[in-house]
């Protein structure tokens, strides 16, 4: 498909992206970009196959498809030597959760003969780090790929995550950043605040909150042992979007605190019958399935 591509940053998604590139036969060769020391040693433990590289230099000329798979703060240290050493048929494309502020700055710091084609993969773990990459990662995952004029390097991204096993649904960048700001980014805010309101209780009354979670901090815990430095940058990066959606839900959370004080049970009943609603169309949707183990399959 490919005879040369590189995958600058190989945490979870870089080293999944790798596994599945080596086990559909994506490319020829494979090189790999990666800073930390750590990670390159369990690079290598993965496979001897890719080449792993020092620099990003003038080896990196002929390479076809570049996948940027770093926290988006990192991206406008990276996009300079892009410019420098690329050849105009190269393609990039990243998985960056928010998309309206890549736009900005390809449009700011990308030389005008290289072509960005975004992507956001939607698949993920709590957890970070080459050792938990997997090559399924995206078999039967939405990846959303932003819309592009240039339709042969546009269609050739499609045919990359098609090929790795993901479904690809084909957004705006406003309206990508505006959907997976409440589909996405405000549960793991929310998931971050309510372990930090645990954390003030335990701290407040000296009482073993953890000791005793029930499913439900359990579950939102697992949210809230995501990446913190990704975590920061999509709540910086989707700043317009993230706002919105907080205040939409704080204006809910106060109907529910209306309704609780009041013993209004009529409204009540019916926001909890609406809700559950949703649970049913995921699983019809194929989102999730009936009977989910959230991680526990470990713990047995």
């Amino acid at each position: 498909m490919f005879n040369k591509i590189l995958i600058i940053g190989c945490g979870l998604i870089g080293s999944s992206i790798l596994r599945a590139s080596l086990n559909k036969k994506i490319s020829k060769k494979i090189y790999i970009y990666e800073i930390s020391k750590k990670n390159i040693l369990k690079i290598k433990k993965i496979s001897s196959k890719p080449k792993i590289l020092k620099n990003l230099n003038y080896n990196i000329s002929g390479v076809d498809l570049i996948i940027i798979c770093t926290p988006m703060s990192q991206y406008k240290n990276i996009i300079p030597k892009l410019n420098k050493y690329l050849s105009k048929d190269s393609i990039i494309t990243d998985v960056g959760s928010t998309k309206s502020n890549v736009d900005m700055l390809i449009n700011k710091k990308l030389d005008k003969s290289l072509h960005w084609i975004m992507s956001h993969p939607i698949a993920g773990s709590e957890v970070s780090g080459p050792e938990f990459g997997n090559k399924n990662l995206f078999k039967n995952k939405w990846c959303i790929i932003i819309k592009n004029k240039n339709r042969i390097k546009f269609n050739k991204v499609v045919k990359f995550w098609k090929k790795i096993g993901s479904n690809i649904a084909v957004m705006d960048k406003n309206e990508h950043d505006k959907i997976f700001a409440i589909t996405s980014h405000l549960p793991h805010l929310i998931a971050y605040n309510l372990i930090k309101t645990a954390q003030d209780f335990q701290k407040k009354y000296k009482k073993n909150l953890v000791k005793f979670s029930a499913g439900g901090l359990r579950d939102f815990s697992r949210t809230a042992a995501s990446n913190e430095i990704m975590w920061k940058d999509i709540f910086f990066s989707n700043k317009k979007n993230m706002i919105q959606s907080i205040n939409s839900f704080i204006k809910n959370l106060n109907t529910f605190k209306k309704n609780i004080n009041r013993f209004d049970e009529k409204k009540l009943i019916k926001i909890l019958i609406n809700s559950k609603k949703v649970r049913k169309q995921i699983i019809h949707l194929k989102q999730d399935v009936s009977k989910p183990d959230f991680g526990r399959e470990n713990f047995k």
